[in-house]
C-alpha cells in the first residue's frame, strides 16, 4: 500500500515538474531567442495588420518543440502518441517554412500539405483505436466503416488546422481560445474516453501556450505565425479524436470554428459556386468586431474567450 502511495506521489511530482518545465523553458527560449525568428511583413487586408510589421514571427517553432520534448521526457514512450507528436511537429515545420519565406506560400500548396498530414493522423487513429464513434448526450456508439471514418477524421483534422490558423489575427486570441478548448476536453475526460496520458499532453500544450502568451498579450512582442496555429489546430483535433466523442469538437471549439471557419466558407462559396454570403460581415470575425463594432484587441480576446467558456461550461454540465 505504501509502495503504491509513494509511486503515485512520484508520478504526481514528475507531472508537476513537467508542466512547470514546459512553461519555464518556453518563456526562457522566447525571451532569449525570439529575436532570431523571422520578421513579420504586415498584412494589407487585416485590421491593424501593419502594426505587426517587423515583429518576430514563428514563435510556434519554439513552443511546439518544447511541447514535443516535454512529452518525450515526462511521458513513457508510446508508438501511437509518438506519431501524433511527430505529426504535430511536421505541421509546425510546414507553417514555419511559410513564415520564413519571403513570398507567402499559395493556398493550394498549404492545403495539400495540411491534407497529407491530416490523412496520416486519420490512418494512425484508425490503426490504433478503431472506428467507433460515441455520440454525446445519447449514450450511443456507432461503428463506422474504416474508409468513412478515415475520411471524416481527415476532414476534422484539416478543418481544425485551418480554422485555428484563420483565427490567428489578434494578439493573444488564438492561443487563448485553444487553451480553453483543450481544458474543456481535459475537464470532461471523466465523461469521455480521453486517456490520462492525453489529458497530461493537453496540460503540457497549454503550459507552452501560456508561456507564449506572456509575450503575445497586447501589445505583443512576437507572434506564433503559421508554425504555431497549424500545430495547435492539429493537436486539438487529435485530442477530440482521442476523447472518443469527436462531435464535442464543435461546442468546445465553436468560437474558433465561427471566427476562422466562416471566412473559409464565404471565400469557397464565392470562388467555386459564385454564391455571395455575409456581404456586410468581415471575416475573420475578429476583424469584423474590431472594424465594425469598435472593439479593442483586449475586448476581442476577452469577449471571444468568455463566449467559449460559457459554451464549454454548458456542454460540460450536459455531459454529467
Amino acid at each position: 500500500m505504501l509502495d503504491l502511495l509513494f509511486h503515485e506521489m512520484n508520478q504526481g511530482v514528475c507531472a508537476f515538474l513537467g508542466i512547470m518545465a514546459a512553461y519555464a523553458l518556453t518563456c526562457v527560449l522566447l525571451h532569449y531567442c525570439g529575436n532570431l525568428l523571422p520578421r513579420d511583413g504586415g498584412r494589407d487586408y487585416a485590421v491593424d495588420g501593419k502594426l505587426s510589421q517587423g515583429k518576430p514571427r514563428g514563435a510556434g517553432f519554439v513552443f511546439i518543440l518544447v511541447f514535443a520534448v516535454a512529452v518525450f521526457v515526462f511521458l513513457p514512450i508510446d508508438r501511437e502518441r509518438s506519431i501524433y507528436v511527430i505529426l504535430t511537429v511536421a505541421a509546425m515545420l510546414t507553417g514555419f517554412l511559410d513564415d520564413c519565406s519571403k513570398a507567402p506560400w499559395g493556398e493550394l500548396k498549404k492545403g495539400i500539405l495540411d491534407l497529407v498530414i491530416s490523412v496520416m493522423v486519420a490512418i494512425t487513429y484508425v490503426n490504433f483505436q478503431g472506428t467507433t464513434l460515441s455520440v454525446a448526450f445519447l449514450d450511443t456508439e456507432i461503428v463506422l466503416p474504416k474508409i468513412l471514418f478515415g475520411v471524416l477524421a481527415t476532414l476534422l483534422v484539416w478543418v481544425s488546422i485551418n480554422v485555428t490558423n484563420c483565427a490567428d489575427g489578434v494578439d493573444g486570441l488564438s492561443a487563448t481560445l485553444a487553451s480553453v478548448t483543450l481544458m474543456s476536453f481535459y475537464f470532461t475526460a471523466s465523461s469521455t474516453r480521453l486517456a490520462e496520458d492525453y489529458r497530461y499532453m493537453s496540460l503540457l500544450m497549454v503550459a507552452c501556450l501560456l508561456g507564449y502568451l506572456w509575450y503575445n498579450a497586447t501589445p505583443s512582442r512576437m507572434m506564433m505565425g503559421d508554425a504555431g496555429s497549424r500545430a495547435m489546430g492539429l493537436f486539438i483535433a487529435v485530442t477530440a479524436l482521442q476523447s472518443g466523442y469527436v462531435l464535442l469538437y464543435i461546442p468546445f471549439a465553436i468560437v474558433l470554428i465561427l471566427d476562422g471557419g466562416l471566412g473559409l466558407v464565404k471565400v469557397s462559396l464565392l470562388r467555386f459556386l459564385k454564391i455571395r454570403i455575409l456581404k456586410n460581415t468581415r471575416t475573420p470575425l475578429h476583424d469584423h468586431v474590431r472594424k465594425n463594432l469598435g472593439w479593442s484587441n483586449t475586448q476581442t480576446v476577452f469577449k471571444f474567450a468568455i463566449l467559449q467558456i460559457v459554451v464549454s461550461f454548458a456542454t460540460t454540465w450536459l455531459l454529467r
